[in-house]
């Protein structure tokens, strides 16, 4: 059974961290969390859950405004074509629904099958937000508490340039 709200929010103060939740209506895309600009302060996000076709999985976050090559991406880092991760795929590694996508799922990511990249963009912001597990809320969270989050759930991060300069080959 994956993680939920409540034991993420437990391993965050374990690890000392202090974060605000904001309860709003259902999101599923970014489009629709656009509405919430001004009233959730910090960088928004977009959370890419993919996988390659030499079978490795990934989740890249992206601040929301990030056009991410995926191709040049994909080259970069030696994965191969990537696709979006099915759904079933999606919940049996991260326990999280479409929607919901987080880098706080990595919690659930407990046999570490996941690769991490996170927009070197987004990691230039000090409060980031993300959904806590559920689309029904957004966390927001400091930056550098986010990487000690990552770090405890034993993966270390790939800080990338995704936007208009492709990352180096």
């Amino acid at each position: 059974m994956p993680f939920g709200r409540r034991e993420l929010f437990e391993k965050l103060a374990e690890l000392g961290v202090e974060t605000e939740t904001v309860e709003h209506a259902p999101l599923f895309t970014v489009e629709e969390s656009q509405a919430l600009r001004g009233k959730i302060p910090g960088a928004h996000t977009k959370n890419l859950f993919l996988k390659c076709s030499k079978g490795s999985i990934w989740l890249v976050v992206a601040k929301e405004d990030t056009t991410v090559d995926l191709k040049g991406l994909a080259k970069h880092l030696g994965a191969g074509r990537f696709s979006f991760g099915k759904p079933e795929l999606l919940l049996e590694i991260l326990g999280v629904a479409p929607g919901a996508v987080t880098p706080f799922a990595l919690i659930n990511d407990r046999d570490k099958q996941l690769g991490l990249v996170l927009d070197q963009a987004l990691m230039a912001h000090k409060r980031l937000n993300f959904h806590p597990l559920e689309n029904s809320a957004t966390t927001a969270i400091g930056r550098d508490d986010l990487l000690a989050f990552i770090r405890a759930c034993g993966h270390e991060p790939a800080i990338l340039a995704l936007g208009p300069k492709r990352p180096p080959d």
